[in-house]
């Protein structure tokens, strides 16, 4: 998986760092989305984030938020679902980085938690790479990326940034637009790229990217 980690890295700087107007017509995603259960308030969430970017992997109240969403604090990583999706994160115009550690609150080695213990769901780097590790097959949504990394995301915020004026909270899966569903409530599917953004229209990546990249 590490070169896969890294070309994932180079695919999306290489897009992110050049945003700028065009007459781009996404299509309108179709794909599948969930009905979460437990439903939350994201906002309530123990030790949720909602400073302006770049956000660190908040990892105080990492159990709590577990529990409060419903996904096991594991000691191993799970084996019956292994799933994995990119994700790229943008605001007015600007890259901002998905962060290593998301979820892992402990030492892991391959696998196997030396110390404390791992989210199903979690990042072992930088890349934007979000690896799935489930101990039992289940959906699992969008939304729950920003839950486990301790960031504000609802249907029209990210963080303190909010749908207002010009500037809206965007997200695309695989080049195609989410505009009737919640966004939260994507769910992941093996191969994806889900790109969030915040920002004009003119600020939005240009290509958005649409395809996970090759290992």
């Amino acid at each position: 998986m590490g070169a896969r980690r890294v070309v994932a890295l180079a695919f999306l700087l290489a897009l992110g760092l050049s945003a700028c107007s065009s007459s781009r017509s996404p299509s309108a995603y179709d794909g599948p989305v969930v009905s979460p259960s437990p439903a939350v308030d994201p906002g309530s969430l123990p030790g949720i984030q909602d400073p302006p970017a770049p956000w660190a992997p908040e990892l105080d109240h990492l159990g709590d938020r577990l529990a409060a969403i419903g996904l096991p604090a594991l000691t191993v990583e799970g084996h019956a679902m292994d799933v994995h999706v990119v994700v790229a994160v943008f605001v007015e115009g600007n890259p901002v980085a998905v962060p290593s550690g998301i979820g892992l609150n402990g030492q892991e080695d391959s696998g196997t938690m030396l110390t404390g213990f791992v989210s199903p769901l979690h990042t072992h780097d930088a890349s934007g790479l979000i690896h799935i590790h489930s101990p039992e097959v289940r959906p699992y949504w969008l939304g729950l990326v920003f839950d486990v990394w301790g960031v504000r995301f609802t249907r029209d915020c990210l963080g303190p940034y909010c749908t207002s004026g010009g500037e809206a909270l965007r997200v695309f899966v695989n080049g195609d637009e989410v505009t009737g569903a919640d966004p939260r409530n994507v769910e992941l599917q093996q191969g994806d790229t889900i790109v969030v953004a915040f920002g004009t229209e003119q600020q939005l990546p240009d290509p958005i990217p649409s395809a996970f990249p090759a290992s």
